[in-house]
Protein backbone atom coordinates (compact mmCIF):
# COMPACT_ATOMS: atom_id res chain seq x y z
CA UNK A 1 0.00 0.00 0.00
CA UNK A 2 1.58 3.58 -1.19
CA UNK A 3 2.08 5.79 1.58
CA UNK A 4 0.72 8.77 2.32
CA UNK A 5 1.77 12.51 2.07
CA UNK A 6 1.91 15.02 4.53
CA UNK A 7 3.27 18.86 4.04
CA UNK A 8 4.02 20.54 6.81
CA UNK A 9 4.01 24.34 5.97
CA UNK A 10 5.40 26.34 8.98
CA UNK A 11 6.73 29.73 9.93
CA UNK A 12 5.37 33.38 10.59
CA UNK A 13 4.98 34.91 14.14
CA UNK A 14 7.85 32.56 15.86
CA UNK A 15 5.62 33.33 19.17
CA UNK A 16 3.86 30.01 18.22
CA UNK A 17 7.42 28.44 18.05
CA UNK A 18 5.99 27.03 14.49
CA UNK A 19 9.24 24.76 14.33
CA UNK A 20 8.74 23.32 17.69
CA UNK A 21 5.16 23.22 17.65
CA UNK A 22 5.02 21.22 14.30
CA UNK A 23 8.02 18.59 15.22
CA UNK A 24 5.54 17.46 18.11
CA UNK A 25 3.41 15.54 15.46
CA UNK A 26 5.12 14.67 12.46
CA UNK A 27 6.62 11.68 14.84
CA UNK A 28 2.74 10.82 14.91
CA UNK A 29 2.27 10.97 10.58
CA UNK A 30 5.54 9.05 10.15
CA UNK A 31 4.00 6.17 12.96
CA UNK A 32 0.82 6.30 11.01
CA UNK A 33 2.09 5.79 7.26
CA UNK A 34 2.95 9.81 5.93
CA UNK A 35 5.68 10.19 4.34
CA UNK A 36 6.36 13.89 5.50
CA UNK A 37 7.72 16.72 3.62
CA UNK A 38 8.15 20.51 5.47
CA UNK A 39 8.44 23.66 4.07
CA UNK A 40 9.32 26.92 5.33
CA UNK A 41 7.16 29.07 3.42
CA UNK A 42 3.97 29.30 1.32
CA UNK A 43 5.72 29.21 -1.86
CA UNK A 44 4.72 25.46 -2.50
CA UNK A 45 1.15 26.09 -2.48
CA UNK A 46 1.86 27.50 -6.57
CA UNK A 47 3.01 24.18 -7.15
CA UNK A 48 0.10 22.35 -8.38
CA UNK A 49 2.05 19.03 -9.21
CA UNK A 50 3.18 19.03 -5.62
CA UNK A 51 0.14 19.57 -4.11
CA UNK A 52 -2.29 17.23 -6.21
CA UNK A 53 0.12 14.46 -4.72
CA UNK A 54 -0.44 15.31 -1.22
CA UNK A 55 -2.98 13.77 0.72
CA UNK A 56 -2.57 16.15 3.86
CA UNK A 57 -1.25 20.02 4.49
CA UNK A 58 -0.39 20.65 7.93
CA UNK A 59 -0.17 24.48 8.30
CA UNK A 60 1.25 26.58 10.91
CA UNK A 61 1.89 29.69 9.86
CA UNK A 62 1.05 32.37 11.97
CA UNK A 63 -0.09 36.17 10.29
CA UNK A 64 2.18 36.67 7.72
CA UNK A 65 1.35 36.89 3.89
CA UNK A 66 0.50 34.84 0.77
CA UNK A 67 0.15 36.03 -2.50
CA UNK A 68 -2.79 35.79 -4.51
CA UNK A 69 -1.41 32.96 -6.60
CA UNK A 70 -0.59 30.61 -3.49
CA UNK A 71 -3.97 30.86 -1.87
CA UNK A 72 -5.56 29.89 -5.07
CA UNK A 73 -3.00 26.59 -5.44
CA UNK A 74 -3.68 25.95 -1.86
CA UNK A 75 -7.94 26.33 -2.25
CA UNK A 76 -7.75 24.38 -5.27
CA UNK A 77 -5.99 21.75 -4.05
CA UNK A 78 -7.83 21.48 -0.97
CA UNK A 79 -11.13 21.59 -3.98
CA UNK A 80 -9.58 18.44 -5.17
CA UNK A 81 -9.49 16.65 -2.09
CA UNK A 82 -5.98 17.75 -0.61
CA UNK A 83 -7.13 17.56 3.20
CA UNK A 84 -5.73 20.70 5.29
CA UNK A 85 -5.40 21.28 8.97
CA UNK A 86 -3.72 23.40 11.77
CA UNK A 87 -4.47 24.62 15.28
CA UNK A 88 -4.49 27.95 16.64
CA UNK A 89 -3.00 30.95 15.02
CA UNK A 90 -1.42 28.77 12.56
CA UNK A 91 -4.65 28.12 10.97
CA UNK A 92 -6.77 30.87 12.05
CA UNK A 93 -4.99 33.57 12.43
CA UNK A 94 -3.51 33.29 9.10
CA UNK A 95 -2.90 35.67 6.21
CA UNK A 96 -5.49 37.93 7.35
CA UNK A 97 -5.37 40.25 4.37
CA UNK A 98 -6.48 37.59 2.20
CA UNK A 99 -10.46 37.09 1.59
CA UNK A 100 -10.06 34.14 -0.43
CA UNK A 101 -7.91 32.45 2.56
CA UNK A 102 -10.46 33.52 5.34
CA UNK A 103 -13.60 32.11 2.72
CA UNK A 104 -11.19 28.65 2.46
CA UNK A 105 -11.10 28.59 6.38
CA UNK A 106 -14.43 29.68 7.27
CA UNK A 107 -13.06 30.95 10.56
CA UNK A 108 -11.41 34.25 11.69
CA UNK A 109 -9.22 34.93 15.13
CA UNK A 110 -10.92 38.10 16.50
CA UNK A 111 -9.42 38.36 20.06
CA UNK A 112 -8.47 36.80 23.00
CA UNK A 113 -9.71 38.43 26.35
CA UNK A 114 -7.45 39.44 28.98
CA UNK A 115 -7.46 39.40 32.55
CA UNK A 116 -8.36 42.40 34.23
CA UNK A 117 -6.51 45.50 33.67
CA UNK A 118 -4.98 46.09 37.22
CA UNK A 119 -3.47 42.65 37.41
CA UNK A 120 -2.09 43.02 33.97
CA UNK A 121 2.06 42.69 33.45
CA UNK A 122 2.91 42.86 29.80
CA UNK A 123 3.92 39.30 29.08
CA UNK A 124 1.68 36.78 27.21
CA UNK A 125 -0.17 35.28 30.70
CA UNK A 126 -2.14 38.44 30.18
CA UNK A 127 -4.52 36.54 27.90
CA UNK A 128 -4.07 33.35 29.92
CA UNK A 129 -7.70 32.73 31.10
CA UNK A 130 -9.28 29.98 32.52
CA UNK A 131 -12.09 28.51 30.34
CA UNK A 132 -13.71 25.27 29.07
CA UNK A 133 -13.98 23.62 25.96
CA UNK A 134 -17.24 21.64 25.45
CA UNK A 135 -17.88 19.41 23.00
CA UNK A 136 -21.32 19.46 21.17
CA UNK A 137 -24.07 16.88 20.17
CA UNK A 138 -22.12 16.65 16.70
CA UNK A 139 -19.03 16.61 18.58
CA UNK A 140 -19.94 13.13 20.34
CA UNK A 141 -20.35 11.41 17.84
CA UNK A 142 -17.51 12.68 15.78
CA UNK A 143 -14.36 10.51 14.80
CA UNK A 144 -12.44 13.68 15.69
CA UNK A 145 -14.01 14.10 19.22
CA UNK A 146 -16.12 11.08 20.08
CA UNK A 147 -15.23 10.04 23.66
CA UNK A 148 -13.55 13.14 24.56
CA UNK A 149 -15.25 14.84 27.69
CA UNK A 150 -15.38 18.62 28.03
CA UNK A 151 -11.94 20.09 29.36
CA UNK A 152 -10.40 22.91 30.59
CA UNK A 153 -7.59 25.13 29.95
CA UNK A 154 -5.64 27.73 31.02
CA UNK A 155 -4.49 29.65 28.36
CA UNK A 156 -5.40 32.17 25.22
CA UNK A 157 -9.13 31.76 24.67
CA UNK A 158 -9.84 32.59 21.29
CA UNK A 159 -12.61 34.51 20.12
CA UNK A 160 -13.68 33.56 16.24
CA UNK A 161 -15.61 35.28 13.59
CA UNK A 162 -17.39 32.28 11.31
CA UNK A 163 -19.80 31.17 8.67
CA UNK A 164 -22.72 28.84 9.12
CA UNK A 165 -20.69 26.23 6.64
CA UNK A 166 -18.84 25.00 9.11
CA UNK A 167 -19.55 21.48 11.25
CA UNK A 168 -18.89 22.78 15.26
CA UNK A 169 -17.24 19.78 17.24
CA UNK A 170 -17.07 22.03 20.41
CA UNK A 171 -17.30 25.39 21.67
CA UNK A 172 -16.15 27.91 24.24
CA UNK A 173 -18.36 30.57 25.56
CA UNK A 174 -16.56 34.20 26.73
CA UNK A 175 -18.69 35.45 29.91
CA UNK A 176 -19.26 39.20 30.22
CA UNK A 177 -17.16 40.28 32.76
CA UNK A 178 -17.08 43.55 34.45
CA UNK A 179 -14.28 45.33 32.26
CA UNK A 180 -15.02 43.85 28.95
CA UNK A 181 -17.76 46.08 26.29
CA UNK A 182 -20.13 43.49 25.57
CA UNK A 183 -23.03 42.70 27.33
CA UNK A 184 -23.38 38.95 27.26
CA UNK A 185 -21.84 35.74 27.16
CA UNK A 186 -20.30 34.93 23.87
CA UNK A 187 -19.90 31.43 22.05
CA UNK A 188 -17.29 30.31 19.65
CA UNK A 189 -16.86 27.19 17.87
CA UNK A 190 -13.44 25.93 19.00
CA UNK A 191 -12.96 22.72 16.86
CA UNK A 192 -14.65 22.43 13.56
CA UNK A 193 -14.58 20.78 10.49
CA UNK A 194 -15.49 21.75 6.97
CA UNK A 195 -16.00 20.42 3.76
CA UNK A 196 -14.43 22.25 0.32
CA UNK A 197 -15.05 20.30 -3.15
CA UNK A 198 -14.01 16.82 -2.54
CA UNK A 199 -11.31 18.10 0.38
CA UNK A 200 -11.76 18.59 3.98
CA UNK A 201 -10.45 21.11 7.14
CA UNK A 202 -10.12 20.38 10.17
CA UNK A 203 -9.29 23.12 12.74
CA UNK A 204 -8.45 23.41 16.17
CA UNK A 205 -8.31 26.35 17.90
CA UNK A 206 -6.37 25.86 21.22
CA UNK A 207 -2.65 25.40 20.99
CA UNK A 208 -1.27 28.69 21.83
CA UNK A 209 1.85 26.88 23.36
CA UNK A 210 3.42 23.69 23.40
CA UNK A 211 1.87 22.42 26.95
CA UNK A 212 -1.41 22.94 25.58
CA UNK A 213 -0.47 21.04 22.35
CA UNK A 214 0.41 18.42 24.83
CA UNK A 215 -2.82 18.31 26.65
CA UNK A 216 -4.40 14.71 25.89
CA UNK A 217 -7.75 15.95 24.72
CA UNK A 218 -5.98 18.77 22.17
CA UNK A 219 -3.40 16.22 21.63
CA UNK A 220 -5.88 14.20 20.45
CA UNK A 221 -8.06 16.12 18.37
CA UNK A 222 -5.27 17.35 16.46
CA UNK A 223 -4.39 14.03 15.84
CA UNK A 224 -7.69 12.59 14.83
CA UNK A 225 -7.95 15.41 12.61
CA UNK A 226 -5.06 14.89 10.52
CA UNK A 227 -6.19 11.45 10.07
CA UNK A 228 -9.79 12.41 9.21
CA UNK A 229 -8.50 15.66 7.27
CA UNK A 230 -6.75 12.71 4.46
CA UNK A 231 -7.36 12.51 1.01
CA UNK A 232 -10.23 10.09 1.28
CA UNK A 233 -10.67 7.21 -1.55
CA UNK A 234 -13.28 9.00 -3.09
CA UNK A 235 -10.90 12.35 -3.57
CA UNK A 236 -8.36 10.32 -5.33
Amino acid sequence: MARRRALVVRGGWEGHRPVEATELFIPFLEGNGYTVRVEESTEIYSDAAELAATDLIVQCMTMSQITAEQVAGLSAAVAAGTGFTGWHGGIVDSFRANAEYLHLVGGQFATHPGVRPQDRCGTEQDSFLPHSITITPLGAEHPITAGIEDFDLVTEQYWVLHDDLIEVLATTTHPSREWQPWHRPVTSPAIWTRHWGAGRIVVTTPGHSLDVLEHPCVRTVIERGMVWATRTASAS
